[in-house]
């Protein structure tokens, strides 16, 4: 068999900074089956004419550059089976059935037969990090997140060693709720072994977090501990978290905490939450809300929010900020606390770290 992977063209609105994962197992699962493969990025001729076109998609905002990719290929090459999977393909199966009808191949959610497979990252020789799922699923139901309908069973791991690719220097974990897993121990214990740099990437469910949990992170190469703040029923949780953390000699420039807006909260909601997160000393990451259908980015608006309100924290995110995050400068700790609404801590002044 002759199989074409294809990643949509990246650009401003297909962007990623991390390799398509599935594609990258499905290469390894093929080339085991003897099957010869090739991997697209964007729109090109193949080598050869193919027997299956695999196309992977990212978020449903960025549902355009896949359909390009359908477009292309199934024109290209018509008698060959297109199968598109991924995020989108998963959340809005209908929206690309609207546009292409019965002839594509959806595969939603996880393939299985692949989900073990150490990927194939021979096909992107500059990259240094392995991505692995040590579980999937989340024993949380959260209304505004995704993984319910991608991942909805919870299934974990005891091991993922044979899922670090000789010769790399880190690993990501994408799972999205690690510490739920009751293998947590024997994966943490892998990891030390592995001696590499090591990035919970979804961020640590501090309503799980122990004491037990921080002396096992003690023992890893974090550069980054990352948590999320999308509620005020989990402010009293994460607060014993950092402090567990800060105990231990993590400082709080290197604890970055995920802050939702414009879903179910108001504007003083998410003030509030960004003003304790800079007197807890910790590093506050705006996350705007987007639905789960298909459509353009940043045109959402919550009713409680408005469009001027959400391009201020867009600004004051480049201005006030540092990579996008809002890091706990006394000086953004002061203007946050002195606020009387969301405008006025977001108005657009020089804030200086120690002012």
């Amino acid at each position: 068999m002759k199989i074409l992977l294809v990643e949509p063209k990246k650009s401003k609105l297909y962007h990623t900074p991390y390799p398509p994962l599935g594609l990258l197992k499905l290469a390894s699962y093929h080339k085991a089956q003897g099957d010869e493969i090739e991997f697209i990025q964007g729109s090109s001729e193949a080598k050869f004419y193919p027997n299956f076109i695999y196309i992977t998609s990212l978020f449903t905002y960025a549902y355009q550059p896949v359909h390009e990719s359908i477009s292309y290929y199934t024109k290209q090459y018509p008698k060959a089976q297109t199968v598109v999977g991924g995020i989108y393909a998963t959340l809005c199966p209908d929206h690309i059935r609207e546009t292409f009808g019965e002839n594509i191949e959806i595969y939603p959610g996880i393939y299985d037969e692949v989900e073990d497979c150490l990927p194939d990252y021979s096909l992107i020789p500059s990259w240094d990090t392995s991505i692995i799922f040590s579980s999937r699923g989340c024993v949380r139901k959260c209304p505004f997140c995704s993984v319910p309908q991608i991942e909805p069973e919870f299934q974990a791991k005891k091991s993922i060693k044979h899922l670090i690719y000789p010769g790399h220097k880190k690993v990501i974990l994408w799972d999205n709720n690690i510490l739920a897993s009751p293998f947590w121990k024997d994966i943490f214990s892998e990891l030390e072994e592995s001696k590499l740099i090591v990035d919970f990437n979804q961020g640590l469910d501090a309503r799980l977090l122990t004491e037990e949990v921080v002396l096992h992170l003690t023992r890893l190469h974090i550069p980054i501990v990352r948590f999320a703040y999308d509620s005020n029923g989990i402010r009293p949780h994460l607060l014993k978290s950092i402090q567990l953390l800060k105990q231990v000699g993590i400082r709080g420039r290197k604890i970055v905490v995920y802050c939702l807006f414009n879903h179910l909260d108001t504007p003083i909601d998410f003030l509030n939450r960004l003003r304790d997160l800079m007197e807890w000393g910790v590093v506050a990451y705006p996350m705007r809300f987007e639905p789960l259908e298909p459509r353009p980015k940043n045109t959402y608006v919550s009713p409680h929010w408005t469009a001027a309100q959400l391009e201020m924290i867009a600004k004051a995110r480049r201005v006030l900020g540092y990579g996008g995050t809002f890091p706990p400068y006394e000086g953004l700790r002061k203007t946050f606390n002195k606020a009387k609404s969301l405008e006025e801590a977001m108005e657009l002044r020089e804030v200086h770290e120690g002012k």
